[in-house]
């Protein structure tokens, strides 16, 4: 059965995934604060509904949520994100003036670890943290160099859901790396304080880490 999906969120990263997803032939709800303001804007051809009614809807719950503030926006969810699967997608950290990471929300921990503690019903899976922007995500073919997708989660069934979902948008199974669990996620979201030296030296261009191998 093709799982029911929600994306919480809908700035750049959660109108990319919820786009491509359902050119993959998903059926996806959008998940906003404020659904009624952000409908004015809205072009992706997807439904918009509150964070609590897009997530009552959905199998698989996609977190675009902004890293920091997660946690307390998914914690009231808990009923309705029970037996879920949750893609994290987010990174939690501390900015700069220039608007870049200087430093990790949860150091010795991570924003999944985080959510997972929140919502123990819930199975949170880690992906696509590592690569930016958005448009990258659903395009990693547009890349030079193929990037890698790095899944962290303490339930297998979900990182497999995951995985194949990753190949509905565009990633090859040979881009995607099974980290095991979720504690493989502090690794990936400390990814996030290299970007500001990246753009320094590359410019801002879409890249993403990848494993050379």
């Amino acid at each position: 059965m093709t799982p029911r999906i929600a994306v919480l969120g809908t700035g750049n990263v959660g109108t990319a995934l919820a786009g491509a997803l359902v050119r993959a032939g998903h059926t996806v709800t959008a998940g906003s604060r404020d659904p009624g303001r952000r409908a004015a804007g809205w072009t992706v051809p997807v439904p918009l509904a509150g964070l609590a009614d897009a997530a009552e809807r959905a199998d698989v719950v996609v977190n675009a949520t902004p890293g920091h503030e997660s946690v307390d926006l998914l914690r009231p969810l808990a009923p309705q994100l029970d037996g879920a699967v949750l893609v994290d997608v987010a990174n939690a950290v501390g900015l700069g003036p220039d608007g870049f990471a200087t430093a990790l929300r949860y150091p010795g921990s991570s924003v999944a670890e985080q959510l997972q503690l929140a919502l123990p019903e819930t199975r949170v899976v880690k992906a696509l943290n590592t690569i930016g922007p958005a448009e990258a995500m659903i395009a990693p073919n547009a890349l030079a160099t193929p990037p890698s997708a790095f899944l962290s989660g303490d339930d297998d069934a979900a990182r497999t859901l995951v995985a194949a979902l990753l190949g509905d948008i565009g990633w090859q199974p040979e881009w995607i790396i099974d980290l095991g669990g979720l504690a493989t996620a502090r690794v990936t979201e400390a990814f996030v304080l290299l970007v500001r030296p990246l753009v320094h030296a590359l410019g801002p261009v879409p890249f993403g880490l990848a494993v050379a191998r």
